[in-house]
């Protein structure tokens, strides 16, 4: 039995993962919503920022004295478990990257987004303290079903943790690493990272022919990769 952190990109919560748990079934599955986001929005506040994600997921590393974890981000939440390996580097066994940003440090999440829709997010979230979600289609998510589930559980996404650096001081280099590449349709902030580790022999790659919400579209092939 493995243990799997699902942690969910912005705008998402927790609830994204509820078509890959099954297929993770007689597996230790956590999939908790970060702080204002999914069942957690009334949490909100204009403070909210990526170091208070970070906390979330280290506090259940360590309120769950979880071992040998594998921890999932998808999207955004490539930030959060990059952060939070970083700080409890000796939970984890390996980090895997649902077409997830991979940041360097002191660069925040809208440094690798795709620059005019950084810029539209920046605007919107200086004036307003949060961004609203992208239209479904940017994830691949055109099917009624699909719409039905996500639009009413998307909420606005606090502006601080996308705008916020990350500070990491290198702990984590040594832990094993997936990168999982969504490329039908892709989002155009991810293709980086796919570039860059595709051929990185310290890096497994996959490509997936799905979109960038990949663990709603093609869940059972999700979590083929996560088992292996």
């Amino acid at each position: 039995m493995a243990t799997f952190v699902l942690v969910h990109g912005a705008w998402h919560g927790g609830w994204c993962w509820r078509f890959l748990r099954p297929f993770l079934k007689g597996h230790e599955v956590f999939a908790p919503s970060l702080t204002g986001l999914g069942e957690r929005k009334h949490l909100a506040r204009p403070d909210t920022d990526l170091d208070t994600h970070i906390a979330d997921i280290v506090s259940i590393l360590e309120m769950e004295d979880l071992r040998d974890v594998i921890l999932v981000g998808h999207s955004y939440g490539g930030m959060v478990v990059t952060g939070a390996a970083d700080r409890a580097p000796t939970r984890i066994k390996r980090i895997v990257y649902l077409d997830a940003f991979v940041p360097e440090n002191g660069k925040c999440t809208l440094d690798y987004v795709v620059p005019e829709r950084a810029a539209r997010m920046r605007e919107e979230g200086e004036r307003t303290g949060s961004v609203s979600p992208p239209p479904l289609s940017l994830w691949g998510l055109t099917k009624p079903e699909h719409i039905d589930f996500v639009k009413p559980r998307e909420v606005r996404h606090p502006y601080r943790t996308l705008s916020q650096a990350i500070r990491l001081s290198g702990n984590a280099e040594r832990i094993a690493k997936t990168f999982v590449y969504c490329s039908s349709p892709a989002t155009g902030s991810f293709d980086q990272f796919a570039a860059r580790y595709r051929d990185d022999p310290a890096w497994s790659f996959y490509e997936l022919e799905t979109g960038h919400d990949a663990m709603i579209l093609m869940p059972e092939r999700v979590a083929e990769i996560l088992q292996k």
